[in-house]
């Protein structure tokens, strides 16, 4: 902690100016004293020798004169084992320690440690006395729940460095020394398993940044066929209040694969992140047999806690996010929601008195949203393997209207953009994303050219249910009303998805790829085929169609099973109504 001191001169809000004397810089972190009781704050504008600051807490009872004591500090999270499982609030403060010390109604002024200086960690060194390192190398491993947590070289230490000593296998607290790291001019460096590193600097310690190309199975079928992600990749889920946003991603959290999910519930109402608090420790995940928590951190900031503090939590997450993807390891990170972080820079703008831009937010709204979505993205490391973070942030535009600035700030920089529509959720066709006005620039489970046949089926599909509504059925040819059916068909079976099923809650991206090629092999024949004579007769055709779409020769194993699972389903009954033949493709699912 450097000397310098300030005394509040103003008070607006969360924002104090403060007079000080000395050496401050951007995004400082300091501390109103009000009786035995210190607020973390953050230096947020500086002019000449008044510093504007935002208060982390309720600024009721500051008043002229206070004291302002600066840490010459950024704003920063300790990163170290032990953040898996935990849930903490924007400051990365333990909620659960510190509703033990509190109660049920949070104090002003508390900050515990995040991680605790008790809990022992079994090390197991690595490097060797004598070793040269730098930044990022692993000193040594500790066992973290289900995964192994490598203990590296503080990323804030620049430069080679020699390992003078480091400790015998045993156990440790993470605030033990466990290494002593020896500078070029003979400086000593003692490490532990914890540092800090700052929130809005990105972690890039790394040898190269890869281009995400490798698709991202999120077992949601709609996603993965029409609108998928990019392991590495972004996306955004903007939707009207009760579309199904959180759901969504919970059911993402629950069944993607990915390693570590980091959740930041940056300004929702305290019922949903209560929701989520209680059935997160419940849920089992499919892929360890054991509770989801075991691989999940969350960051929560309710809307009724102060703004600056849910500023501070997207930041919190994505630097823990950065920081497990230094072990190798893939990472996916929710944020919900965007829209409730961008409203906390309205007010901060607007109690900066900074002209503002289109509906009051701050002209720099897109640059602050593509700077967060930036820090996704897939790395090398120097030993070939890599690791990657995973960024998917909800919306939530009043109205349900697409067309407001943080929605349109976000589909400048994401790969994918997955729209929920207020007409799917009221017809309760969950996941309620649009299959039409959502999109991707990112490869899928199935082939593009599959996915485009599907599109374009949907598309005429509702052109064809449109003109329905003026003209009514009998207006309509029996060709076009085909054309409806089997949109009707494809949505009904394969794009809704029931996310409290134990089956129909995940579908893995191989049985997807079948049952998505089966669907297209029954929407390319036509619904009324008497017998298998007449089954074989259409199969032939339809055989060079498929593999045209293809757009390569199909496994002949697999094809076989997919012509005879077709032909026996259409041979027995005559089906002539899509109601019919929905019932009778589930059935041969069951």
């Amino acid at each position: 902690m450097n000397n310098t001191t300030g005394k509040v001169v103003g008070v607006t809000g969360n924002m104090l100016v403060v007079e000080y004397q000395g050496n401050v810089k951007m995004n400082e972190v300091g501390y109103v004293v009000i009786g035995d009781k210190r607020l973390k704050s953050e230096v947020i504008r500086i002019r000449g020798n008044l510093a504007e600051m935002q208060v982390f807490e309720m600024s009721k009872g500051i008043g002229i004169g206070d004291t302002v004591e600066f840490t010459s500090e950024l704003l920063a999270v300790e990163l170290g084992p032990g953040l898996i499982g935990q849930i903490f609030d924007g400051l990365q403060n333990p909620l659960p320690e510190v509703a033990k010390k509190c109660g049920f109604f949070l104090e002003r002024g508390v900050y515990l440690t995040p991680l605790s200086e008790t809990v022992r960690w079994d090390f197991t060194p690595i490097a060797k006395t004598g070793d040269t390192v730098e930044r990022g190398d692993t000193l040594g491993t500790v066992p973290e729940g289900i995964f192994t947590h490598k203990i590296m070289v503080p990323f804030n230490l620049f430069g080679t460095f020699t390992v003078k000593s480091i400790v015998k296998p045993g156990t440790y607290s993470c605030k033990e020394t466990i290494c002593e790291l020896e500078d070029k001019a003979g400086k000593i460096y003692p490490a532990t398993m914890v540092f800090e590193w700052p929130v809005k600097r990105p972690i890039d310690v790394y040898k190269k940044r890869l281009k995400p190309t490798e698709h991202l199975s999120t077992k949601v079928r709609i996603i993965d066929t029409l609108v998928p992600v990019a392991m590495g990749g972004t996306y955004c889920i903007p939707g009207p209040f009760g579309a199904g946003k959180t759901v969504l991603q919970q059911l993402t959290s629950r069944y993607a694969e990915v390693d570590i999910v980091i959740i930041a519930a940056c300004g929702e109402r305290a019922g949903e992140v209560v929701e989520t608090l209680r059935e997160f420790p419940e849920l089992i995940d499919p892929r360890t047999g054991k509770t989801l928590m075991e691989r999940t951190i969350i960051i929560c900031n309710t809307s009724s806690m102060p703004v600056a503090a849910r500023e501070a939590s997207v930041y919190t997450a994505v630097t823990m996010a950065e920081y497990y993807r230094q072990m190798e390891l893939n990472v996916l990170l929710l944020a919900d929601s965007t829209s409730r972080w961008a409203q906390a820079m309205r007010e901060m703008s607007g109690r900066l008195e900074e002209i503002p831009g289109e509906e009051a937010f701050p002209a720099y709204l897109e640059s602050v949203i593509a700077t967060f979505y930036e820090r996704a993205g897939i790395v090398k490391f120097k030993n070939g393997k890599t690791g990657s973070v995973t960024i998917g942030g909800t919306v939530s535009p009043a109205g349900g209207n697409f067309e407001e600035p943080v929605t349109q700030a976000t589909l400048k920089v994401v790969g994918a953009f997955h729209g929920l529509s207020r007409e799917r959720s009221d017809a309760r066709r969950y996941p309620a994303i649009h299959p039409l006005e959502s999109w991707s620039k990112y490869p899928g489970a199935v082939g593009a050219k599959k996915t485009a046949y599907a599109r374009e089926i949907l598309f005429h599909g509702n052109e064809i249910d449109q003109m329905m509504k003026v003209v009514g059925e009998e207006g309509t040819s029996l060709d076009d009303y085909i054309i409806y059916l089997k949109s009707e068909f494809l949505d009904y079976v394969y794009l809704q998805q029931n996310a409290f099923d134990p089956v129909d809650a995940s579908t893995s991206s191989q049985r997807q790829r079948y049952v998505f090629d089966l669907l297209l092999l029954i929407l390319m024949a036509h619904f009324k085929v008497k017998d298998k004579v007449e089954a074989r007769a259409f199969f032939n055709q339809l055989r060079q169609q498929f593999l045209d779409l293809n757009g390569a020769e199909m496994d002949s194993d697999s094809f076989k099973k997919i012509e005879n699972d077709i032909k026996d389903m259409l041979a027995a009954k005559q089906v002539e109504t899509a109601e019919e033949l929905t019932t009778t493709f589930r059935k041969t699912f069951e």
